[in-house]
């Protein structure tokens, strides 16, 4: 029996032309896509289709791929094919909430518009950082990072693979010593501030006080929760682990895990790219994954999953 996730890619995954076939080909999407362009105040068509190079900033960054990712999903609804559960890697994860009932799609965009401003704006530009650590086990990585005062870590995404964060000078003396620790490489990202550190806090806050404002509900089907990896249904959770999820490290190996315990055995990840089909292949290389960004992909995965 088949028991399917959906999943959900977060910030890095977003590239030029997202949605714009999806938009071209699905009715459904184009309908959303065009709902979510109206109440945002930038134009969406115009950072997803074309060479914009505000695509990679924060603030434009995340409603822009929630609103790609919804959109799919409603497609993916639409024909046939559920979920018994749901994630969403760091900002996936209010894609998640929404898909698994929990938060209404264009609330989510609206809401990601409000996160993507708090943490672009939260340091100063330069001031943080965060590096992806390659080919070392997590009991190192925690020895040297639990060493300095200004790194933590920000993912946990796979075996061999951690992201930490912090201050920027932090984070590259941290790098020179998980080097001499054995990492195999440690790879600088295209970040504005060091997200999911103790320096988001205040973003933190200032989105509880927004959240107040958004009706979350119960959700339908379980969500695996970035702060615990815990599966949760509970509105009074979701609007804490958003709250949370800013400043606190995304345990998104340990999130794989309890699904894949819970009976999970098929994925299907939604969005652009394949970066979490990659990090699963790591966690369970025996587990079948689906990435759907694109339509010829959709309908790839509803001809195998439903006929």
């Amino acid at each position: 029996m088949k028991r399917i996730a959906f999943i959900y890619p977060g910030q890095g995954a977003q590239k030029c032309g997202m949605g714009k076939e999806c938009y071209e080909t699905y009715e459904t999407f184009k309908t959303f896509f065009d709902e979510a362009d109206e109440i945002l105040d930038f134009d969406l068509k115009e950072i997803c289709f074309t060479e914009n190079p505000l695509i990679d900033q924060t603030a434009h960054t995340q409603p822009a791929m929630v609103a790609v990712c919804l959109g799919i999903t409603k497609v993916l609804r639409e024909r046939g094919l559920r979920p018994s559960m749901t994630a969403g890697l760091s900002l996936g994860e209010y894609a998640a909430v929404s898909a698994a009932g929990g938060l209404k799609a264009l609330d989510a965009v609206k809401l990601v518009r409000e996160r993507g401003k708090l943490m672009q704006t939260a340091m100063p530009d330069g001031a943080g950082a965060m590096s992806a650590v390659l080919g070392l086990s997590e009991e190192s990585v925690l020895a040297v990072v639990n060493e300095m005062d200004h790194v933590s870590v920000a993912n946990y995404n796979c075996p061999g693979q951690i992201v930490i964060t912090g201050k920027t000078e932090d984070v590259a003396e941290a790098g020179k010593k998980l080097k001499e620790s054995g990492a195999r490489r440690v790879l600088p990202l295209k970040v504005s501030g060091a997200f999911h550190s103790k320096f988001m806090k205040d973003a933190g806050e200032k989105l509880a006080e927004i959240i107040k404002e958004v009706s979350i509900e119960k959700t339908v089907i379980p969500y695996a929760a970035n702060v615990t990896a815990e599966l949760v249904t509970e509105k009074e959770d979701i609007a804490a682990n958003f709250c949370k999820g800013i400043s606190s490290s995304v345990r998104w190996e340990q999130s794989m895990k309890t699904m894949l315990a819970a009976g999970i055995n098929v994925f299907v990840e939604i969005g652009p790219g394949r970066t979490l089909a990659g990090f699963l292949k790591k966690i369970d290389p025996e587990v079948k994954v689906y990435s759907v960004g694109e339509p010829t992909e959709l309908e790839k995965v509803l001809a195998e999953l439903i006929g």
